[in-house]
């Protein structure tokens, strides 16, 4: 009995000393590393008082407000040189399935979209797929065109010059030479770093086989991008096999990249799904508790950031991200699917607008480019800066149609 009490007592201490430290940090004190690790697996009264502390980080700088962009989603092509261990985009050629988009279908797809109301053309693409196939590399000479990256230049310019939607850019690993090129047409790009554990690279596990997701590779892209002054979107994939470390560490340096360059305009936190196609398929998915603890952790350490978390990942009551202190549901789509998670629709935006309402926040339209970020982009002048100007309010929001 009385060891009994004092593991109790112990115990109690020991959630006491949490609970301070995590109020000292939401008042202002740093949160380091090793902390921030204690708490991805805290639960109880620790747990509440970190998810109570994130949101009050959001409200501090992000008040009543949770944000979201109408997009289109472009699978401009889903032949990929990588193969991911959790992946069900990827094809290789002559695989059912696999698809590059014409000029014409990417037209039309961005054309449905503008006449409901979206403002965000979103390409997603497999890695340098002609690297691997021949078959790519014939259909890019039928094309017209070098290589993918050509390509997607091509297309982002057509959208920008043919409709109202601005385009959004993730394909993946780019040079420094390609960043400076695709910012002509793009108000924004993307690339997800997903972790800084280079033990998802070993034969096996969830990066093994794909050489585009080497952790520096993707950290030089994401600082290029910074060089260049390109507002960028990046963030980390949970519950591939990386460690709780891995995840502290891969949120701390995206946080060191902003605090050098300030340009990253937005941090997602994405939750793995396994699906039956995939090597993982029997995978375990992080639950709701480990996502919101990662979601709460990334606001005690990146702050005044914006944070997103997909709400299409989480079944049976998404609004309960907002514990975590994000202030951005991502790109939702009233025409396109998730081709990325097909098995995962969005939420109707009527839908989101209420559960975000029920849960005390605004819910407000922004464009593919966040609203601090668009006199950066004015700078620039041109197409991208006229587009901007009609397309954005005083605040920087989506102008209402």
């Amino acid at each position: 009995m009385v060891l009994a009490e004092s593991i109790s007592t112990s115990d109690t201490s020991r959630q006491r000393e949490l609970i301070t430290r995590v109020r000292a940090v939401r008042d202002g004190a740093e949160l380091g590393p090793e902390l921030a690790v204690m708490l991805l697996s805290c639960d109880g009264h620790v747990q509440e008082e970190l998810l109570a502390a994130a949101m009050a980080l959001k409200e501090k700088y992000h008040p009543g407000v949770v944000t979201y962009s109408r997009k289109v989603f472009l699978p401009l092509t889903n032949l990929c040189r990588d193969y991911c261990g959790y992946c069900t985009f990827r094809r290789d050629a002559g695989e059912a399935g696999a698809h590059t988009m014409t000029p014409e279908e990417v037209l039309a797809v961005v054309e449905q979209g503008e006449r409901l109301g979206c403002t965000e053309a979103l390409f997603s693409l497999g890695d340098k797929p002609e690297m691997l196939f021949l078959e790519m590399r014939d259909t890019l000479r039928k094309l017209g065109y070098r290589s993918t990256l050509h390509y997607l230049v091509a297309m982002c310019q057509l959208v920008l010059r043919e409709t109202r939607l601005l385009p959004h850019a993730n394909p993946g690993l780019m040079s420094y030479q390609w960043i400076e090129r695709l910012r002509e047409c793009n108000p924004s790009l993307g690339l997800m770093l997903e972790s800084t554990g280079e033990n998802l690279m070993r034969p096996g596990a969830a990066h093994d086989k794909a050489p585009d997701k080497i952790p520096a590779l993707r950290l030089k892209t994401i600082a290029d991008a910074g060089q260049l002054g390109v507002p960028f979107t990046t963030g980390i994939l949970i519950g591939i096999g990386e460690t709780l470390r891995d995840r502290v560490d891969s949120l701390l340096a995206i946080k060191r990249l902003h605090e050098k360059y300030g340009h990253i305009q937005e941090v997602i936190v994405q939750n793995f799904r396994a699906k039956p196609r995939i090597p993982m398929a029997n995978w375990p998915e992080p639950d709701n508790a480990d996502m919101l603890r990662t979601l709460a952790v990334a606001r005690l350490l990146l702050r005044d950031m914006n944070i997103q978390a997909p709400p299409n990942l989480t079944e049976n009551g998404y609004e309960r991200l907002l514990r975590g202190g994000i202030n951005d549901w991502g790109g939702i789509s009233p025409l396109t699917p998730d081709y990325i998670n097909p098995e995962a629709p969005w939420p109707h935006l009527a839908d989101l607008e209420q559960r975000t309402r029920a849960a005390g926040q605004e819910l407000r339209q922004r464009l593919p480019v966040y609203p601090e970020f668009i006199p950066k982009v004015m700078k620039r002048g041109g197409r991208l800066a006229d587009r901007l100007a009609a397309t954005s309010d005083i605040l920087g929001y989506a102008r209402a149609a």
